[in-house]
């Protein structure tokens, strides 16, 4: 290729010679020559192709080849970075709202008892302080002599029975003022009964927890009913709605299940003690801190010296308040109980469920909520038990028992406020 343009300058000056000087010529020599003539200007012309295409930069070398290569894995890896940093994160975020789920579903089912017990874990037990109780002056108690012995007062699992003489109301009210403790008093008062509720109220001013925190719960279907009245330091009336069933005996069952609800809700917030009253009764007396327990129960007063196979327990065995005629201690009313906030929410629950289960079944028991509440005294023994004092009706005359008549029903015709 180098010598290809020489020859073909040559042949291009031959032939004009040749011509001019006639030299003799033959056919196959100048066959040959255009043959030359034409292999050298492709010959040429392919040189300044290949010339004019050397001279640009071709597509890509070996080098740059890797390094396209190179290049194009790095972005592939980068994005696979991206997308594993992305996916932990995404994971992170899933764990820990996990973890933060799992916690709070712990503290929701945590009762309240944990929790309490839980709190007091976290005391500084060495920065707790004792507090005494003031001088006061009493009567010696005696080891070997009963307060009183024309009644008993201890039932067989060691909890007190209350009467009149038979406890120093002065200790146990300064021992309760040390907790800094509140009560709330229960009150249902709907559709006739709203009448009873004034007088209710006003004597509960008088008698009821005096010098204690005390808040009023009133259950009625008529709040605009509720009488404005005067409380003291430290009392407050609050008004609940309540459903105003046709027959009394659902009005009566509902306050199961109204308490129970307003417990885990409402009153854990404020009080520490509940007691729960009817509201055609009134206080005749003080009724303090000598009431109060983790679940308190008090003796019905018709059936307070009745033999257990004359309760007027539930016998049916298809109910839930089924209580078996050999069992039972002592027959309580549902007039008038108190306990902790837990100890009553307990109680309301599993009273509530016999009563749901009933009706499911077609089955209403003989004193409605009464007889439930009787059954889980049969099975979850009260811690402290009252006596006839804290609820008596006047028309069943006087007992020389009695000392006191604490809370008594208000005369009324029963078939009349019932209707």
């Amino acid at each position: 290729l180098l010598w290809t343009p020489g020859l073909v300058a040559v042949g291009r000056v031959a032939l004009p010679l040749h011509s001019e000087l006639s030299l003799p010529w033959d056919s196959t020599l100048k066959t040959d020559l255009e043959e030359i003539r034409r292999v050298s200007c492709s010959c040429v012309i392919s040189m300044v192709l290949l010339k004019t295409v050397t001279k640009e930069k071709p597509p890509f070398t070996v080098s740059d080849k890797v390094n396209q290569d190179v290049s194009v894995k790095m972005k592939n890896f980068l994005k696979i970075k991206n997308f594993q940093k992305n996916f932990l994160k995404c994971c992170g975020f899933l764990i820990i709202f996990l973890l933060v789920f799992m916690v709070f579903s712990w503290l929701h089912s945590f009762s309240i008892s944990r929790c309490q017990s839980y709190i007091t874990k976290l005391i500084d037990w060495d920065k707790l302080q004792t507090t005494s109780l003031p001088n006061l002056k009493y009567a010696k108690p005696s080891a070997l002599q009963l307060p009183r012995t024309d009644v008993n007062i201890l039932t067989p699992w060691l909890a007190p029975i209350i009467w009149e003489g038979t406890y120093n109301y002065d200790i146990i009210n300064e021992q309760f003022k040390q907790g800094n403790h509140s009560i709330g008093l229960i009150v249902f008062a709907v559709k006739k009964y709203i009448q009873f509720l004034p007088e209710f109220l006003r004597t509960a001013e008088l008698y009821f927890m005096v010098g204690h925190k005390v808040h009023y719960y009133v259950f009625t279907d008529q709040p605009e009913a509720v009488p404005d009245i005067t409380l003291k330091t430290n009392r407050f009336l609050h008004v609940a709605k309540s459903e105003p069933y046709k027959r009394w005996q659902d009005v009566s069952m509902q306050r199961m299940e109204s308490i129970h609800q307003h417990i885990s809700n409402w009153f854990y917030k404020e009080v520490d003690y509940l007691v729960c009253a009817d509201s055609d009764m009134k206080f005749n007396d003080y009724v303090g801190v000598e009431i109060l327990d983790e679940l308190v129960a008090t003796l019905h007063p018709a059936h307070y010296g009745t033999k257990r196979n004359h309760f007027p327990y539930e016998r049916r065995e298809i109910s839930e308040a089924y209580i078996p005629a050999d069992e039972g201690d002592f027959y309580y009313m549902a007039a008038f109980y108190a306990g902790t906030v837990k100890g009553i929410y307990k109680m309301t629950r599993v009273c509530y469920d016999g009563i749901q289960k009933d009706r499911e079944k077609g089955v209403e028991a003989v004193w409605q909520e009464e007889s439930h509440f009787n059954k889980y005294l049969v099975y979850h023994k009260p811690t402290k038990v009252l006596s006839p004092e804290y609820i008596w009706d006047n028309d069943m005359g006087n007992r020389a028992i009695l000392k006191n008549k604490r809370f008594i029903a208000v005369p009324k015709n029963h078939n009349e406020i019932r209707n």
